[in-house]
């Protein structure tokens, strides 16, 4: 299927979740925080790309919702398509330009953004532009980042997707997006995106998805499994798929525990800062996917990766996916945090 046609696929497989109300997800803090968490793994054990948009899209609702700005909308089918663009790499960045009607005009560039060409509108964090000798968009008076809120089908926007070689991960389509004088306006005040509470309650929605995936993995070898045994009292799966299925019962298991208590933790305190719970889930369900994938594969072979489309296309999508932990610099975070509190959550 050429790159077009399946990018289109994508956004059609959105806009049906959509429709279907499958994003009408509780908001984080309010309650009911596992349940959306289960909704993110739900879409993520069947399409890692899919839920890299679902995930961005229901991300930037309940921001919306945060900021007190949720359009009242008719019907779902009302609804846009949104993405959540917040990478700040290098050489990449977007400014904005306030108008004298309280809107603004954004310049710039943004990288690494899932689902441009299928998308309505997007938020992304953007900086206020500085005359200064250094250059525009220069902000080293670090009055940001901003969120914006923009219509993606409007003039002035171009997207580049020539640099996305990735073959674990490819339909998301993350492409680079071009604006030159492109209306917008303005979400919250400078730093809201990250100094809000649900910015690490979204962290952990996409620990989450990693820990739905892997669940996903798991249940391609429990399947084989159980159709060697045929039942309890069928013949030997092997000692190997055995062993495996015990690995990943124990690692799933206990990802699944703490999980479960994070998301009473944010229930229980709304309000309250979430770093620590959010770098402690996101490098337990990174490390948990990375143990269940390798003893997946180990115990059941090459024949899965080459005979089995939907599992070749996870278990290459898995990998790149959980690399939005940050392994060691979470981990070096973690303890720091760690070191401000009296308090830990490793005793009974």
């Amino acid at each position: 299927m050429q790159q077009s046609a399946v990018i289109k696929a994508m956004g059609s497989r959105l806009r049906a979740l959509i429709d279907a109300g499958r994003a009408d997800l509780p908001l984080p803090g309010g309650g009911r925080t596992l349940e959306r968490w289960s909704a993110l793994a739900a879409v993520a054990a069947q399409d890692l790309s899919l839920v890299k948009l679902f995930e961005g899209h229901t991300d930037a609702m309940a921001i919306l919702a945060e900021a007190g700005g949720n359009d009242a909308r008719a019907t779902r089918a009302d609804v846009p398509m949104y993405g959540m663009w917040a990478a700040e790499p290098p050489g990449a960045r977007v400014v904005f330009r306030r108008k004298p009607d309280g809107t603004v005009v954004l310049s710039g560039t943004k990288a690494w953004c899932s689902g441009a060409a299928s998308l309505d509108r997007a938020l992304l964090t953007v900086w206020p532009e500085i005359s200064d000798p250094a250059g525009p968009g220069d902000a080293r008076s670090g009055d940001g980042p901003w969120l914006a809120d923009v219509d993606l089908r409007q003039p002035g926007i171009s997207i580049d997707a020539a640099r996305w070689k990735a073959v674990g991960m490819a339909d998301s389509e993350s492409a680079s997006v071009a604006f030159e004088a492109v209306s917008a306006r303005l979400v919250g005040d400078a730093g809201f995106y990250l100094s809000r509470p649900g910015f690490w309650h979204g962290g952990i929605g996409i620990a989450a998805c990693w820990h739905g995936a892997a669940c996903a993995v798991a249940e391609v070898l429990r399947t084989q499994a159980v159709a060697i045994t045929g039942g309890s009292a069928g013949p030997d799966p092997g000692w190997h798929r055995a062993l495996a299925l015990g690995e990943v019962d124990r690692v799933l298991s206990a990802n699944a525990a703490l999980l479960r208590e994070a998301a009473a933790w944010v229930d229980g305190r709304p309000q309250a800062d979430a770093r620590a719970w959010a770098l402690r889930t996101r490098a337990a369900s990174d490390e948990c996917a990375q143990q269940v994938l390798r003893a997946a594969t180990r115990a059941m072979g090459a024949g899965p990766l080459c005979h089995d489309g939907t599992f070749a296309r996870l278990a290459a999508d898995l990998p790149v996916f959980i690399r939005q932990c940050h392994g060691d610099r979470d981990l070096v975070a973690l303890g720091n945090e760690l070191l401000k509190h009296t308090d830990t959550t490793w005793t009974l």
